[in-house]
């Protein structure tokens, strides 16, 4: 019975959690980072205050919760995270586990706050690269590392490399958005995106076939 109820708890703790980053994200893109109170996302996530401020006592530490957990939503994916030796099909995975998280709403939502608020709070812009991207890029760039090391990939500089894939998908899904409030492409495009982008990083950096 004291495991249910710890169970319950935590699911509990877990969904209050994702009802107030998702109301946060929403005001913020609706009044600003600056024109949002704490008290404001507390009534819309429909929690109380203090149940806000135990788990996100500054409005800092809730923006660099709503960074960090669209950034690793799935972290715990240990297919998402390929094994050396088989270039196109670890680029494959990559390109569209990455299209698949830069083209959710949410995602495009933290971006837009973040250029919105830029020139009045630079450290939403630095919170979004060193918790978010930085890290996720960091991990393309070790890939491609261990399959150049394997002799998978000619690849001797990973970090343009991860540079290169990384961008090429995010060219198609995410920037445009920026501009275009319709920008909506189908899944088969994205497919097709993502397609291309491993195409032409395996034109790039596959190793030579043996003489």
């Amino acid at each position: 019975m004291a495991a249910e109820l710890t169970a319950h708890h935590r699911r509990l703790a877990r969904q209050k959690r994702e009802a107030i980053t998702s109301a946060a994200t929403e005001l913020f893109l609706d009044r600003g980072y600056d024109g949002t109170s704490l008290a404001r996302i507390a009534e819309a996530a429909e929690v109380s205050k203090s149940t806000l401020f135990k788990q996100f006592p500054t409005k800092a530490a809730l923006f660099e919760a709503i960074v960090t957990e669209s950034w690793q939503r799935d972290a715990g994916d240990t297919a998402a995270r390929p094994q050396a030796g088989d270039l196109r099909s670890g680029l494959t995975a990559i390109g569209h586990r990455y299209a698949d998280l830069i083209g959710q709403p949410r995602m495009a939502g933290l971006f837009r706050i973040v250029i919105a608020e830029l020139p009045r709070f630079p450290e939403l812009g630095r919170m979004q690269f060193q918790l978010g991207k930085l890290p996720y890029f960091a991990s393309v760039q070790q890939y491609l590392e261990s399959e150049h090391e394997a002799g998978g990939a000619d690849a001797p500089d990973a970090e343009s490399a991860a540079n290169q894939f990384l961008g090429m998908i995010a060219n198609y899904v995410l920037w445009p958005r920026m501009l275009l409030t319709d920008w909506n492409p189908a899944a088969a495009d994205i497919h097709h995106a993502v397609e291309e982008a491993v195409r032409t990083m395996l034109a790039r950096y596959a190793p030579a076939p043996p003489a």
